[in-house]
């Protein structure tokens, strides 16, 4: 410890973090098996068991929220989550270093802008008198009202996380791609293999466990939805295809005050996210022996 206290140190702030604001929270978890009062606290306010979570499994909205919070996940794994790997493998395809930096700082910048710009440029873009409608409308075409039709939501909402999100996703893959060893190519193009198959049978095979691994990360997030995004952007129109469950818990926790009540759904969420992550990670160990633990 002594020869390694500087990297103690540095660590030492980030566990912090996590302490306060990860691991001490979750003592709040307990107000889910109790009927909280803001009043009495959490140590003195009545426990009611299980009392929240059956009323949410009874709640006439649950199936809903349930199915939207899957579709809305599943359909960013099935679009989103290969697009940053297919941006890296371009990425690592490029011979001039300058192009290269370019199409990198580019395509990351999407990544630093607000959630609450990136929802104004889409509403601003997306309104009838929008840039997409005016292109539309110039094509001889009906404008469409985007942002107050239901099946319109998810497209929107995967497409502009697909762009907010591609460039800064593929950094750990292209971080993968530098540690393949460079002579299995030199290899490959002696045996006669051209681009495409050392991508496939080399590239590929190479970067597999990092997939691999994000792909488990992706899945344990099935159930959980951030709620920023979607609330700005959904409305009543929308409510049938947008709402989620975090959205459900914010209206219900912050906006109605039913702190309990919220906090067992959110708990609910998390505990379905726990199954899926140690089944996706137990199903990628016995198929490729990679895994988080």
């Amino acid at each position: 410890m002594k020869r390694s206290r500087y990297l103690y140190l540095i660590f030492f702030l980030p566990f912090c973090y996590y302490v306060c604001f990860h691991y001490w929270p979750m003592y709040g978890i307990i107000i889910a098996f109790k009927d909280y009062n803001i009043v009495k606290g959490i140590t003195e306010s009545p426990w009611v068991g299980l009392t929240h979570f059956k009323k949410f499994l009874n709640e006439e909205y649950f199936w809903k929220l349930v199915r939207n919070t899957l579709l809305i996940n599943i359909y960013e794994l099935f679009w989103a989550f290969p697009a940053p790997i297919i941006l890296a493998l371009l990425l690592n395809e490029l011979k001039s270093k300058a192009l290269k930096k370019f199409a990198q700082s580019v395509s990351y910048l999407p990544h630093f802008i607000s959630t609450v710009v990136v929802c104004g440029m889409i509403v601003n873009f997306l309104t009838l008198d929008g840039l997409v409608n005016q292109l539309i409308t110039w094509f001889g075409l009906a404008p469409i009202q985007f942002l107050m039709k239901p099946e319109w939501f998810r497209t929107i909402f995967i497409s502009s996380g697909i762009w907010q999100s591609i460039g800064w996703g593929s950094i750990i893959y292209l971080a993968a791609l530098t540690a393949v060893d460079e002579e299995l190519y030199d290899a490959a193009k002696i045996d006669g293999a051209n681009r495409w198959k050392q991508l496939i049978h080399i590239t590929l095979p190479e970067i597999s466990p990092t997939i691999s691994i994000m792909l488990i990360l992706n899945i344990g997030r099935l159930m959980s939805i951030g709620y920023d995004k979607i609330i700005l952007l959904y409305n009543g129109s929308t409510y049938e295809t947008a709402d989620v469950i975090s959205t459900y818990v914010y209206r219900r926790g912050l906006l109605g005050s039913d702190f309990s009540y919220a906090t067992a759904v959110e708990l609910f969420q998390a505990v379905i996210g726990l199954v899926l992550l140690v089944s996706a990670n137990r199903i990628s160990k016995r198929i490729s022996q990679t895994g988080l633990w």
